[in-house]
């Protein structure tokens, strides 16, 4: 059976089995698409430039999981031995103001090693740019996302391109925008962009033209745009989000005067959404993004009930959140720039200077009831000292273009490698007995935190706390010696609090506890005593 234009309506395409690469996977889009290739009888393979990062997750013992990057031939050769189908998920968002040249690079180097490994095809997403602008015209992220699927169609390689506007699904960064700036403002003065139309795609749509994308014949190569049900304005958006949420009436006032640029500082002082991946979002959404055809549906048949509706993506993404079910989020992929050096192991260390503050505690609790408030730190619990020295930390952090402490975390009590835990990253986990956390907040230095639950040597259970900085300059200096006056009353209260919430959750009776505090009604709350 074939269409009006002679394609098949329907084609089952290669069997399942297929090994596919997928870059990206430590990212929001990849990290839920990997289970999603199992599920269909994939094989799988992913690229990481720090495997360790994709250790927790549930489905890596399903998968292969290679040491790798996009950027370098050398990892990228051996990676792509065998594979059938190259998923291409990843781009330089927010790396700084060569980014275009970056995602350039990359994806001229992931064509020509598909090409030479003879990768059957080449599957990207990318972003539904605006018909009739052309593209010197577009915004830097819209027209490097365009580059980057016109490299990769014409690679020699069967490729689909599916390119997408707003993606909506717990933890998507486009839905914590929408989140975050409805429910914490009941009135708004608004970017002119809110009255632009678009056309949002629920998440689990995406991933099914992603799935189905492998099983696409050879002869078909180009791009398809990819949307839901309906055309909607950010304004449309954000009333439909008050409704399926249950708050009142939103009243959004629209003002010409806010450009790409202070909007994403208003973003930025709203929602989680930091100012580096605010800006090129919110200048996308000054373009009309409405896919111009549906021709995905004659290769990756749409059925029944989708693609979803808008309404029925905010109840999925909300249920998610409020079930802490969300898989991966926005921020799953590392801050460019972020540091990736070893770890200091100790104060001997031969890579320079390396300040610490080490704290111990005694706990009249057991090591689990000590390792589950280690492990529940941050987000919504906060980190049981002086709340407002964190909350400073975090704002000065935003105004200087970095991630602030508005990240929280992806789970309420349960922490995985690669987590983003407000301005750290979990970069290391020994289950019950070690949480080691790096810094990713703007530092003239790299920093670290780590925190033990273990054993004296009389057998009684110890906390132990260890801060490690490693200046970088002058300035790394001077700042660890402007901030350690602070240390005893920020450090040293978060390890008493610790403590004290450890005993007071287990029942035993915790020693000099202060009444009335929070640690005595066994919460772990932001405002914990100092």
């Amino acid at each position: 059976m074939t269409d009006t234009q002679g394609h098949p309506a329907h084609t089952p395409g290669h069997a399942p089995g297929s090994l596919c690469l997928v870059t990206g996977a430590t990212g929001y889009i990849g990290g839920r698409l990997v289970p999603e290739l199992i599920k269909a009888g994939h094989r799988v393979r992913c690229l990481a430039r720090t495997p360790a990062k994709l250790r927790d997750h549930p489905w890596a013992g399903q998968a292969e999981i290679v040491r790798g990057d996009v950027t370098d031939a050398a990892s990228l050769a051996p990676a792509m031995e065998g594979v059938d189908v190259a998923y291409y998920l990843v781009h330089a968002l927010g790396t700084g103001r060569d980014f275009e040249e970056t995602d350039r690079r990359a994806a001229r180097t992931f064509a020509e090693q598909a090409r030479a490994a003879g990768v059957r095809r080449i599957v990207y997403l990318g972003g539904l740019t605006p018909s009739g602008v052309p593209g010197h015209a577009l915004s830097p992220h819209l027209r490097s996302r365009a580059e980057v699927g016109r490299i990769l169609l014409d690679s020699g390689v069967p490729t689909t391109v599916l390119r997408a506007a707003v993606i909506i699904g717990s933890g998507s960064a486009s839905f914590e925008m929408l989140r975050y700036l409805t429910e914490r403002l009941p009135v708004m003065v608004t970017p002119s962009w809110v009255r632009t139309r678009i056309q949002p795609i629920a998440v689990r749509d995406v991933l099914r033209y992603l799935v189905g994308s492998a099983g696409m014949p050879d002869h078909v190569s180009r791009a398809f745009d990819i949307g839901g049900p309906e055309v909607l304005t950010y304004l449309d958006m954000m009333r439909r989000y008050a409704v399926v949420d249950g708050l009142p009436k939103r009243l959004i006032f629209p003002v010409p005067v806010l450009t790409p640029r202070l909007s994403s500082h208003w973003v930025g002082l709203v929602t989680p959404v930091p100012r580096s991946i605010a800006r090129p979002l919110a200048e996308s959404l000054k373009y009309e993004v409405v896919c111009d055809e549906h021709d995905i549906a004659d290769w990756v048949p749409d059925p029944p009930g989708t693609p979803i509706s808008f309404n029925t993506a905010l109840s999925l993404a909300l249920q998610k959140v409020r079930d802490a079910q969300v898989v991966t989020r926005w921020s799953s992929a590392s801050v460019p720039g972020a540091p990736s050096d070893p770890l200091p192991t100790d104060p001997d260390w031969a890579g320079g200077s390396l300040y610490t503050d080490v704290r111990e505690r005694t706990v009249d609790a057991p090591p689990q009831a000590l390792w589950r408030v280690v492990e529940g730190i941050g987000g919504e619990n906060g980190w049981y000292s002086f709340p407002l020295a964190w909350a400073v930390r975090g704002w000065l952090d935003r105004l200087v273009g970095g991630v602030g402490l508005r990240r929280g975390r992806r789970d309420a009590t349960l922490l995985r490698i690669g987590d983003s835990l407000d301005f750290w990253r979990v970069e290391e986990i020994e289950r019950g007995r070690l949480l080691r956390l790096r810094a990713e907040m703007r530092l003239p230095g790299l920093a670290w935190l780590e925190m033990y639950a273990e054993h004296d040597d009389e057998g009684r259970t110890r906390y132990r706390q260890r801060a490690l900085f490693h200046p970088r300059g002058l300035a790394g200096h001077a700042y660890w010696w402007s901030v350690s006056p602070f240390h005893a009353l920020v450090f040293g209260g978060m390890a008493r609090n610790i403590a004290r919430t450890a005993e007071a959750a287990d029942g035993s009776p915790p020693s000099a506890q202060p009444a009335g505090s929070a640690a005595a009604a066994g919460g772990p709350t932001p405002g914990a005593q100092a």
